[in-house]
């Protein structure tokens, strides 16, 4: 139904960067009100991976980074008109096959933390306040069942 796409940064051309760049802006800066820095110069990183759903223009998004000894999934968005359809889960299972072995954490919008627990996602700290808006720190520690990457990370 929807074409899922995996790019690291310097695969990206142009108008697939601004409209993944745009859905960011609308979903955090417009509609949630977030004025932030959402150009941190993470999505260069050469270990960073772009996940993104799409019909003609992306529909929901999310970004891996690495950490020392973890991976962190960020930037999940879906676009206004196709939510509740799972396609941010669709995402988030596509990449926990990225990262198998690894810890993945991230910072939930306190709302939608079922989503998260979905995928084996547990809180593990206290909520706190980002941009005005609720969340907590969630944390997957990887397991045995963990699928063998999807994406060869180190071959870019």
């Amino acid at each position: 139904m929807y074409t899922p796409h995996v790019a690291s940064f310097s695969e990206l051309d142009g108008d697939t960067l601004y409209r993944l760049l745009q859905l960011r802006s609308d979903v955090f800066v417009v509609e949630q009100e977030c004025a932030y820095p959402d150009l941190d110069g993470l999505d260069l990183d050469e270990t960073t991976w772009h996940l993104w759903l799409s019909d003609d223009l992306p529909l929901a998004y999310l970004r891996i980074t690495r950490e020392p000894d973890h991976a962190r999934i960020g930037r999940v968005c879906t676009r206004n008109s196709h939510r509740g359809q799972g396609l941010a889960s669709v995402l988030i299972a596509q990449a926990l096959t990225i990262v198998p072995g690894e810890t993945v954490i991230l910072h939930a919008q306190t709302h939608v933390t079922d989503l998260y627990r979905g995928h084996g996602f547990e809180i593990c700290g206290p909520q706190f306040l980002e941009d005005g808006i609720p969340h907590v720190p969630m944390r997957r520690f990887a397991t045995d069942a963990d699928a063998k990457p999807s994406v060869d990370r180190h071959t870019r």
